[in-house]
């Protein structure tokens, strides 16, 4: 019977236990839901480029993000649990920009839906976290 309980409750023990404190893992004390995001920066392959001023992200509780990517607007299903982050496909608009607004949108796409983000949360400042180690810079709208 012991054996019986230790295997019920050590899922729960494991899954307490990787919450990080104050290290900047996504906390219930620092959600990343519910929150207007402005995307500062993406780097990608050890180059940061600037956001267009646009550029948002917005991830609801009811497992929606939408937001916009340098030039159109996206929405998606995505899924949050501790601090990582899938952001499923994209469906976006389809207007035209500056060709190098349109690089940003691609490669800020890509980043987000390569697989699981993982996310760091200090104060009003997000990074998430691609596997490949490509991140997305944000920070809090100012209306926030």
């Amino acid at each position: 019977m012991t054996l019986a309980v230790a295997a019920v409750l050590l899922p729960f023990a494991v899954a307490c236990g990787s919450e990080k404190g104050d290290s900047g893992a996504v906390s219930v004390q620092q959600p990343v839901t519910g929150i207007d995001w402005r995307v500062d920066s993406i780097t990608v392959g050890g180059t940061t480029r600037q956001a267009p001023a646009p550029a948002r992200l917005r991830i609801d509780e009811d497992g929606r993000a939408a937001g916009n990517l340098g030039c159109n607007h996206f929405s998606a299903r995505a899924t949050v649990r501790g601090d990582r982050i899938t952001i499923g496909d994209l469906r976006t608009t389809r207007m035209a920009c500056s060709e190098e607004r349109m690089a940003f949108e691609r490669a800020l796409a890509r980043t987000l839906t390569t697989g699981t983000l993982t996310a760091e949360r200090h104060a009003a400042e997000l990074t998430l976290t691609d596997g490949d180690g490509d991140r997305v810079h944000l920070s809090r709208s100012a209306s926030e």
